[in-house]
């Protein structure tokens, strides 16, 4: 009986996989599964976005060495100054031309030509104020600086000096000497002096320098004078009732004209012990000029 049942179960064994083997003949083959890899988060590189075209970097210009020149004396481009300096002035020409007075910036038309600076006034002496008889040396000091006036002693002639004040000592074309009756206390105008290289104005327009022609122009009239001394000078003697005889302020100016040079022979025909007159031919050919002027109260 067990032997029964053994072969029996070995029929349907065989039966079952005779079965399973058409079945398996019979249907479609599947295709084995995919392994998919497995990708961690780390693993994955995002994807940069698109980027724009990059742009072209202008080139700088090259400096290029002049051989001719020592590489101490040549400039890149980089180390030229392009700013204008302020001293430097403005281009003429063009439709306006900067004036040239004294660092003006006033623009002129063209055709237009460019006053001249104003020069300093010129000092005038009149017989009143600061230079009238009732003057002193501390009003001098105010009115023309401290440090620009002095006292000290001054030529008197034949070798004798006195004390006066001196304005302007330093400066030639300025210097002004002023003698006072009262030495001591500095006051009351005695005589004023101009001489040497100074620029000062007398009243009636007297000034250094001029000839016997144009004093006689200022005066209005011929006028006398001595003859000319040791030192080849002149002396005013008379203005004959001229302009110049009573300036306004009631002072009196007297003056000394100086020869040429060169006329020194021709000059010693004049005595110093005469008096000539202004019109003379002779005298004027000798061409004497103002060197001192005298205001006297």
């Amino acid at each position: 009986m067990l032997r029964w049942w053994r072969e029996m179960a070995l029929l349907v064994g065989l039966a079952i996989g005779t079965v399973g083997s058409v079945l398996a003949q019979g249907l479609p083959t599947q295709p084995p599964p995919v392994q998919r890899p497995f990708i961690s988060d780390d693993d994955v590189t995002p994807l940069a976005p698109p980027s724009a075209p990059a742009r072209k970097q202008k080139k700088s210009p090259v400096f290029e060495h002049d051989p001719d020149l020592d590489a101490s004396d040549q400039l890149a481009p980089s180390q030229i100054d392009t700013s204008m300096p302020g001293a430097v002035s403005m281009p003429t020409g063009g439709p306006h031309t900067r004036a040239a007075a004294r660092g003006t910036d006033t623009m002129l038309e063209p055709g237009v030509v460019a006053r001249p600076a104003h020069t300093a006034k010129p000092r005038v002496i009149a017989c009143s104020g600061l230079f009238g008889p009732d003057s002193n040396h501390a009003k001098l000091a105010v009115a023309f600086h401290a440090k620009n006036v002095g006292f000290a002693q001054v030529d008197a002639g034949s070798g004798a000096k006195v004390m006066a004040t001196v304005l302007f000592a330093g400066d030639p074309k300025q210097r002004l000497e002023v003698w006072w009756s009262n030495p001591a206390s500095r006051s009351a105008t005695h005589l004023i002096v101009i001489n040497g290289q100074s620029d000062w104005i007398a009243p009636g327009e007297l000034h250094l320098g001029l000839t016997l022609a144009e004093l006689e122009q200022l005066n209005g009239k011929p006028f006398k004078l001595s003859g000319f001394d040791k030192n080849n000078v002149a002396t005013l003697t008379d203005w004959g009732g001229g302009q110049l005889s009573a300036p306004a302020g009631g002072c009196k100016v007297g003056i000394s004209l100086r020869a040429e040079p060169k006329a020194a022979s021709a000059s010693s025909n004049f005595s110093a012990d005469r008096a000539y007159s202004s019109n003379d031919a002779a005298l004027r050919a000798v061409n004497p000029a103002v060197s001192e002027i005298l205001i006297a109260y």
